[in-house]
């Protein structure tokens, strides 16, 4: 709007100082009215910077279809990178770019984090992980390839905003000519065509915008104003841009209810373009009311917009909050008692889940989410230094564990051959045992040490169970006989004690019986103690035989196990009788004043001696075991 000092200057022939206009001043009114006028003016002024940004960024509006690039794979984003960048203009890729430079990013620092976690469980060094696709190598390429695109993009617009306002300035100069040395006879068509070159003309530097608009505007008032011949031209423009002007102010009062206010906004600015650039001045008497209705109508939007970005900002607070809650708790993540690989992967998986409910939060503007972001950084770079740490400890030990399995593995390998039974089957199970006990090695060698150690091992107990076998077949020959004479003794009601010694001798002859048929060993010694118990001996002397026979019959099947489990047992026993007597001994304690005869007395005195008596049959049990070369 021009100023009314401005409006009154009759210039002919000096240059017109460029101006800004002024929606208008008012004279004699309060207060109230004058800051409602100011808050108005502030309102239009916003408005208008965002018109100028926006008319600089005219060709890059663009129609190009938002995907749900967040549930696509890697592959596919990068794949429509690459047909964004070959079926549309460069400058019209920002926003799409954006959201799958997002969605990449966090794919694929996903991934890397499962890498990395894998990496470091096989013992890896977190300062030696590198990783790398030819996903992640093709999204590269074509990422550099846009952002080669897009620099050289803006270089050349910079230039070009640079030639539409010094050709704005040329038309401004040209009209100033124009009013300086008019010609009734064509001036109006000249005016014309200078109206049509201006419309023509594309974007200025956002920061000469309205500038260079209001003084463009103010000289084509000063010709309408002093066109004092075609008067009838001048009022067919000034109607025509008056009722275009109503038209604009009432779509602005319409705007006002419309309730997405972003969608009225956008419409809004549009207008204001309209405005400046589509319709040119109406009369004088007009001027300042239409200007007035149209500022007014556009504060009211304005303040709506304002209103709406102050909820947003309390909705940031709510998810700042919420994200600060999140990074507390990363923060103030346990890992003391973190002891195993299984402990740091629950873990793991536990601060993954926190780190989601960080992200799904909710998103943040970056003015606002910088310093909040920095936090969560520091909180995750405290677990995952403790976590490094671990691993590289995890490293260590588990070169300790691959060199000490790797030595198990070189000595199967060197008895795998062996022909000594007997000793290479008890060091060939103590080696399988001791593999048992040794901890975790890295990843990258297990699986190869694991098939040496099982194939030396499998090649010697294939050999031993190969020669067990054919001893088993050789044994198998005789069982029959063995059968056999079972069922003779079993005949047999009594017989004396060289008559049992010369079975056993006859029996064990026949040699050692399979183990399938063991069970034929039992029943023999079962009819061997009948006949023991037939004879005129006493009970110890008919315990110790049956325990030889007993014993001697493992020895000579060579059953070490049982051996060993027999006087496990024995021991067993003479402890379990001796606490049985020192208890019986601490009863007795308690009848310090009964007879000698009292029943109770002479009972536990019983009870004392055959237990004493069972003690020294245990004892003498134990000395034979121990005696055995075995």
């Amino acid at each position: 709007m021009l100023d009314k000092s401005q409006e009154n200057q009759e210039e002919q022939s000096t240059p017109t100082p460029e101006v800004t206009e002024v929606a208008g001043t008012t004279t004699n009114v309060d207060a109230k009215a004058e800051e409602e006028q100011k808050a108005t003016d502030k309102a239009v002024e916003e408005i208008e910077e965002k018109v100028a940004e926006e008319a600089e960024k005219d060709a890059e509006k663009s129609s190009i279809p938002m995907l749900d690039y967040a549930t696509m794979e890697l592959e596919a984003l990068a794949d429509n990178l690459e047909k964004l960048l070959k079926e549309h203009q460069i400058q019209q890729l920002k926003a799409n770019v954006d959201a799958i430079k997002n969605a990449f990013n966090l794919k694929f620092g996903a991934l890397l984090a499962e890498k990395k976690a894998a990496f470091l469980a096989e013992g890896g060094n977190s300062i030696d992980f590198q990783y790398s696709s030819p996903v992640k190598s093709k999204y590269n390429a074509l990422l550099a390839d846009y952002k080669k695109k897009r620099d050289a993009y803006y270089s050349e617009l910079e230039a070009k905003l640079k030639g539409n306002l010094e050709t704005r300035h040329a038309v401004i100069n040209e009209l100033k000519e124009l009013i300086a040395n008019a010609d009734t006879k064509t001036m109006y068509k000249s005016f014309k065509a200078l109206q049509t070159r201006w419309r023509e003309i594309g974007p200025v530097p956002r920061n000469k915008y309205n500038d260079t608009w209001r003084n463009y505007h103010h000289h084509v008032e000063r010709f309408y104003d002093l066109l004092h011949l075609s008067n009838d031209f001048r009022d067919l423009d000034f109607k025509h841009n008056l009722e275009e002007k109503l038209k604009l102010i009432k779509r602005v009062e319409d705007l006002a209810e419309l309730e997405n206010v972003n969608d009225a906004f956008k419409e809004l600015q549009q207008l204001h373009k309209a405005w400046k650039e589509d319709i040119g001045p109406v009369s004088k008497e007009h001027r300042e009311e239409i200007w007035q209705k149209f500022s007014s109508a556009s504060k009211k939007i304005h303040d709506r917009r304002h209103e709406y970005f102050r909820s947003l900002k309390s909705q940031y607070q709510s998810i700042i909050e919420a994200k600060l809650e999140v990074i507390a708790k990363i923060d103030a993540y346990d890992v003391s008692n973190n002891r195993k690989h299984h402990d740091w992967q629950k873990s793991i998986k536990e601060i993954e889940a926190l780190r989601q409910q960080y992200f799904d939060a909710g998103k943040l503007p970056y003015a606002k989410s910088e310093q909040v972001w920095q936090k969560f950084k520091a909180a995750t770079k405290k677990f995952n230094h403790a976590k490094n740490a671990f691993y590289k400890n995890e490293k260590n030990i588990q070169q300790e564990n691959l060199d000490k399995k790797n030595a198990l593995i070189e000595l199967a390998e060197s008895l795998k051959d062996s022909e000594d039974w007997d000793a290479t089957t008890n060091i060939m199970k103590k080696i399988q045992a001791d593999w048992k006990k040794i901890g975790h090695v890295p990843r990258k060698f297990s699986d190869d040490i694991w098939k040496r150690f099982k194939s030396a091992c499998n090649h010697y107990f294939d050999r031993l169970h190969n020669k067990q076998d054919a001893v088993n077949k050789e044994q198998m020959a005789f069982v029959e006989d063995k059968k056999a004479y079972l069922e003779e003794i079993k005949a047999l009601e009594s017989a004396t004690l060289e008559e049992i010694n010369a079975i056993i001798e006859k029996w064990r002859a026949f040699g050692e019986t399979p183990r399938s048929v063991r069970h034929i060993e039992s029943k023999f010694y079962k009819h061997i103690d009948k006949l023991l118990e037939g004879l005129s001996m006493s009970k110890e002397e008919i315990e110790m035989l049956k325990f030889k026979n007993l014993v001697n019959g493992y020895l000579a099947q060579g059953d070490e196990n049982k051996l060993n489990s027999e006087q496990l047992f024995v021991r067993k026993k003479i402890d379990e009788i001796n606490k049985e007597i020192q208890q019986l001994e601490n009863n007795l304690s308690f009848f310090s004043n009964a007879k000698d005869d009292n029943p109770l007395v002479v009972n536990v005195r019983t009870n004392i001696n055959n237990y004493m008596a069972d003690v020294a049959i245990w004892k003498q049990k134990l000395a034979y075991i121990r005696s055995l070369d075995y």
